[in-house]
């Protein structure tokens, strides 16, 4: 079966994206002198352990009620990835925050592992909610939410029903249903949808009976001269030592990648259903000006009711606003959280 990801660059072939260096500036594993960091656990609704880093100035009051941000990874990323640097950025700024790994990546619980359950992953957000929120530090009504690429479209899933994320953020959104049912552009056909959806379904059978599980979609390992842009942006960030991270226990070469007969649960997903129901909580939403995943930023702002804003970065492609500090708006979440959380 063709992976998603090679999908996407042959059917969107029009659209051009920098395929150079893409990490000047990058600074994925960056570690802030300014915050502490410790590793917690906590259940979810579904007596799951969801792990995340918590951090905190270094001057933190600790007698105080200070207000907190959760921080979600890319889809397929784990909190090592893009979510830490996010998370020490603001705590430097005085919020306490908390990046986690989604149920079935990372640390997290989960098996099989790199499975699909979005609505799981939306109860990961607001179990992360129950944890801050029951902290003695932490101001229980001033939490938000800042969701990286598909973790973007689980803290909207997840903020529609938990009126508790006071002010939610999101960075390089991807819709992980509207990518699946679609691709891009809307370039994937109700035929090739359906071949994916019945190729998912008969690996159920090889799994049920014991055959070895296969993956999907993801970032691909190797790059040549036929690569697509998009190919060779991702695997820039996940495969070279700018982004590239494997958590204990994980083989190398099933990161980033969902299982294949999980991941057409996106098909059933649609976050952006309902969004302009989180009013009057306010959404800002951004994304680069040379993203090729920019649509579905513009799509959930076109939906959402104010307060809303769309903020869009010069020069930033979807990977950039990853770990380049040098065009990641953190002055511009810091303000909004500041604003939203007070």
């Amino acid at each position: 079966m063709r992976t998603l990801t090679m999908m996407l660059g042959l059917l969107i072939s029009s659209f051009t994206v920098a395929a150079a260096d893409m990490s000047p500036g990058a600074d994925n594993f960056y570690q802030s002198d300014k915050v502490t960091q410790q590793k917690v656990t906590f259940k979810n609704q579904y007596q799951m352990e969801v792990t995340g880093n918590l951090f905190m100035p270094k001057n933190i009051n600790q007698n105080a009620k200070n207000p907190a941000i959760i921080v979600g990874h890319p889809m397929g990323a784990v909190k090592e990835q893009s979510s830490n640097l996010y998370a020490q950025k603001l705590a430097e700024q005085g919020f306490v925050t908390l990046a986690i790994d989604l149920s079935f990546w990372g640390e997290s619980e989960g098996l099989p592992r790199n499975a699909v359950l979005p609505d799981m992953y939306a109860e990961d957000f607001s179990a992360a909610v129950d944890y801050l929120g029951t902290r003695p530090f932490v101001d229980r009504n001033r939490i938000g939410v800042l969701g990286i690429c598909g973790s973007g479209s689980f803290a909207v899933s997840a903020a529609k029903i938990d009126p508790r994320m006071r002010a939610i953020a999101t960075v390089s959104m991807y819709d992980m249903g509207s990518a699946n049912r679609n691709a891009l552009h809307h370039s994937l056909t109700l035929e090739q949808r359906k071949k994916i959806i019945a190729d998912a379904a008969e690996q159920r059978y090889v799994e049920f009976t014991g055959g070895k599980t296969q993956y999907t979609s993801g970032t691909v390992h190797k790059i040549d001269a036929n690569s697509s842009p998009i190919e060779k942006e991702f695997y820039d960030f996940y495969r070279t030592p700018r982004g590239e991270f494997t958590p204990k226990g994980a083989s190398p070469q099933q990161t980033t990648h969902p299982t294949l007969t999980s991941n057409v649960k996106f098909m059933n997903f649609y976050p952006f259903n309902d969004i302009e129901t989180i009013s009057p909580r306010p959404m800002l939403f951004i994304t680069g000006d040379q993203a090729h995943s920019k649509e579905f930023s513009e799509d959930a702002y076109q939906r959402a009711a104010q307060p809303k804003e769309l903020y869009i970065v010069p020069g930033a492609g979807h990977v950039d606003l990853y770990d380049r500090t040098d065009l990641i708006p953190f002055a511009k979440l810091t303000a909004f959280f500041r604003e939203h959380l007070k």
